[in-house]
């Protein structure tokens, strides 16, 4: 079970002498730039984790591996590709590699071809429910391959007594080798924009006012007529 940190001690470097390590990083993705809270919550939430993710370096004896869901080449051109991708992540792993850490290739390419192809798919309103089911079944098998390969990815290249670090999205469904102690990094910022995130999508949900029907202008009344003048 991954241990969270922010909500734990500051482990000891000899307590995990010999073993794997994996810090698992949240992938928080931007809210719309004219949400200006959310920005800044999410702000916040990645200045939080580099400081707990740069206290862990330093108590483990720092990073060798990098992952990183949805890149599926490593090195130099890895980080190309998570520079089109997600600025702010490619920002800091690019500042981890150049500190000794290596990108690794994360994703199987085919796969992860597949799952958006079939993502778009299930996107559109489908008029038989045999298909949809049948697409839900395809995607559900295709992401637990997806997360598989994941997993024996990160299994292949973290070595004895090394320490990596994941970013990957909270929803993730990977099964880690049992030798691997994971750290879950959960600074409080983080809660807080999970609370401010499901608060705007409730309000990007809620219907519209629809405006009531305009009242039909009332006639003004015609001055009553004046009564004739007496002659």
């Amino acid at each position: 079970m991954a241990q969270e940190i922010g909500r734990i001690s500051r482990p000891a470097a000899e307590q995990y002498q010999g073993r794997r390590k994996l810090l698992l990083v949240p992938l928080m993705f931007g809210p719309p730039d004219e949400a200006r809270d959310g920005v800044a919550a999410l702000a916040k939430y990645w200045d939080q984790m580099q400081t707990q993710v740069s206290s862990l370096e330093s108590a483990l004896g720092g990073l060798r591996h990098l992952y990183h869901e949805s890149v599926p080449v490593g090195g130099q051109e890895g980080l190309d590709h998570l520079e089109r991708m997600d600025l702010r992540s490619h920002q800091f792993v690019k500042a981890k590699c150049e500190s000794g850490a290596t990108l690794e290739a994360t994703e199987d390419t085919g796969l992860l071809a597949e799952i958006l192809d079939l993502q778009r798919c299930l996107m559109l309103p489908l008029i038989s429910g045999t298909v949809a089911q049948k697409l839900q079944e395809w995607f559900a098998e295709s992401n637990r391959s997806r997360y598989d390969h994941i997993a024996k990815q990160i299994d292949s290249t973290l070595g004895e007594d090394e320490a990596g670090l994941l970013l990957v999205s909270e929803r993730h469904q990977i099964q880690f080798p049992a030798d691997i102690e994971v750290f879950y990094v959960s600074p409080p910022a983080l809660d807080e924009f999970r609370k401010w995130l499901q608060n705007w999508i409730a309000r990007q949900q809620m219907p519209s006012e629809i405006p009531s029907e305009e009242e039909p202008e009332e006639t003004p009344e015609e001055p009553p007529e004046e009564p004739p003048a007496e002659e």
